[in-house]
């Protein structure tokens, strides 16, 4: 497929910055672990947040915080800008998706009891949804390999299911189903239309615009009400600058060096890391069951990702 031209960026835009250029070349030995800790890290602290404060409030102050940070870096370092209203468009469009709906729905299902082993399994079938979508969308090549992986990689999720009967939390899944979508369809769209934007006007746009967007439910809704205290504080720095700033960072540099579908493969790692942090740190066990599963979407994933 013929390489896509941008329209979320002016031509000069297109030679990456200092900025990024030394974040690839620090991470590019590690670069999938490094974002599988970091993405999975995520549903632990929100799990932690969330009994302080409101689903809304807390992504509004997750948002807000990633946006002004990524906002002054951008002026600080000369950061190129979109020149086009449908440049912020497009930019908006991909942080709707991938931040409001997707996480918005995310931490209601862990408000409504889901477990951040499960939350991290549900988006685990990311990869999935998004190989059929970028072949479908963006013509992209399915191989055998990583359709059989892929194939892998759902089956240690089913295990993983079978250990954990629904009973009545349907909302609660269902919830983390949409925020799946979500997530998908904004991977997708950020190929599409911004893959080659950069990471500091680009991603502080998202988050400015993901953070007016919750911000203007949450108040009528939440009331900004918030229970200050060191938990709530120390998840919501990780949450608002490893997590969003680090995390979707190192996302997005691995969408522009590789197929979207491959790189969504490393969706497959994140539950069982998020399961581990869950127990580590929630105190959330694991059955001999769910880590069958878990160990069976690893081996998927290696089959999926490994060159010859």
């Amino acid at each position: 497929m013929s390489t896509l031209s941008s329209p979320c960026l002016p031509a000069r835009s297109f030679q990456p910055s200092v900025f990024e250029r030394l974040l690839a070349t620090a991470a590019a030995s590690s670069l999938p672990l490094v974002f599988i800790v970091l993405w999975s890290s995520g549903y632990v602290a929100g799990k932690l947040a969330l009994p302080h404060t409101g689903p809304l409030t807390l992504l509004t102050l997750r948002f807000g915080l990633a946006a002004v940070v990524l906002l002054a870096v951008a002026l600080a370092t000369g950061a190129p800008w979109p020149r086009k209203r449908a440049d912020w468009g497009h930019l908006a469009a991909v942080g709707g998706l991938m931040q409001v709906l997707h996480f918005s729905c995310i931490y209601f299902a862990l408000q409504w009891g889901l477990s951040a082993g499960i939350a991290g399994l549900l988006i685990g079938l990311m990869p999935l949804a998004t190989a059929l979508g970028a072949h479908l969308w963006l013509a992209e090549r399915l191989t055998l390999r990583q359709g059989a992986g892929l194939l892998g990689g759902l089956a240690g999720v089913a295990l993983v299911v079978a250990d954990k009967p629904l009973g009545g939390a349907w909302p609660a899944y269902a919830a983390a189903g949409t925020g799946l979508l979500g997530l998908v369809a904004g991977t997708l769209y950020q190929k599409r239309f911004c893959a080659h934007m950069d990471l500091r006007s680009g991603a502080g746009i998202q988050m400015a615009v993901s953070a007016l967007a919750v911000a203007a439910v949450a108040g009528p809704t939440e009331h900004f009400a918030i229970a200050w205290g060191p938990e709530l504080i120390g998840a919501w720095l990780w949450l608002g600058l490893v997590n969003s700033i680090g995390a979707f960072s190192l996302m997005f540099i691995m969408i522009r060096r590789g197929q979207a579908g491959r790189v969504a493969s490393l969706f497959f790692l994140i539950p069982g890391v998020s399961a581990l942090m869950g127990f580590v740190v929630l105190g959330e066990r694991l059955a001999p069951l769910a880590l069958a599963g878990f160990g069976l979407s690893a081996l998927a994933v290696c089959a999926a990702v490994a060159k010859r």
